[in-house]
């Protein structure tokens, strides 16, 4: 059981990376991923509201739309919880952290909208996950977009210095840049199933 919790945490983290490999979340990460601070800060609210998010669907769709034959409406109600979420974040930032709130500023109401974050809530689902499984693959999920912001966030600070042809200046290198972290992570595919050969 352990293994398998393991598995499914690291490859979240970097096999089926969210940003990196399967490009949901390409909005905040490419917003806020400027300054390391709000990269990790945005990072923390996601990877919060990406555990708690599948905490409260996990059992909605187990228990209540399922059985009922109302699977269909799982995105629907996926996105309502979300937002409740997202709001309840929102409030306890704005109150005990002003600092990182007004760093997020727009991007905070945006997670909402983060398709990451309504990705792992269905995935676990896809997936057949139980409770703890499905807890393990959100965190995972959210410690995965944090390493995606946080290396991207560095990279970010580098492009600063480099001086790129005329063209590729602003997004262009931006997103050449983005590419490229994300083809850094396609190799670790065969060290998990490696690491993990004999489970």
């Amino acid at each position: 059981m352990a293994a398998k919790l393991a598995i499914i945490f690291f490859s979240m983290i970097l096999v089926n990376n969210y940003v990196l490999v399967q490009f949901l979340g390409i909005c905040p990460f490419l917003g806020v991923s400027k300054k390391l601070d709000s990269a990790f800060g945005m990072s923390c609210a996601v990877i919060f509201v990406m555990a708690l998010a599948t905490s409260v669907t996990w059992p909605i769709y187990r228990f209540l739309l399922e059985p009922n034959g109302l699977a269909y409406l799982q995105t629907i109600v996926f996105i309502l919880v979300i937002a409740v979420l997202v709001q309840l974040v929102e409030i306890a930032l704005k109150k005990y952290m002003p600092p990182l709130y007004k760093a997020l500023g727009v991007y905070l109401p945006l997670i909402t909208t983060n398709c990451a974050v309504l990705g792992v809530t269905i995935t676990v689902q896809d997936e057949g996950y139980g409770f703890l499984e499905s807890l393990i693959c959100a965190i995972g999920a959210g410690v995965g977009f944090m390493v995606a912001m946080v290396l991207f966030s560095g990279v970010r600070k580098r492009l600063e210095d480099a001086e790129p042809p005329k063209c590729f200046e602003g997004l262009p290198i931006t997103l050449v840049s983005a590419s490229v972290t994300s083809l850094s992570f396609m190799g670790f595919g065969g060290v998990i199933e490696n690491i993990f050969a004999g489970h």
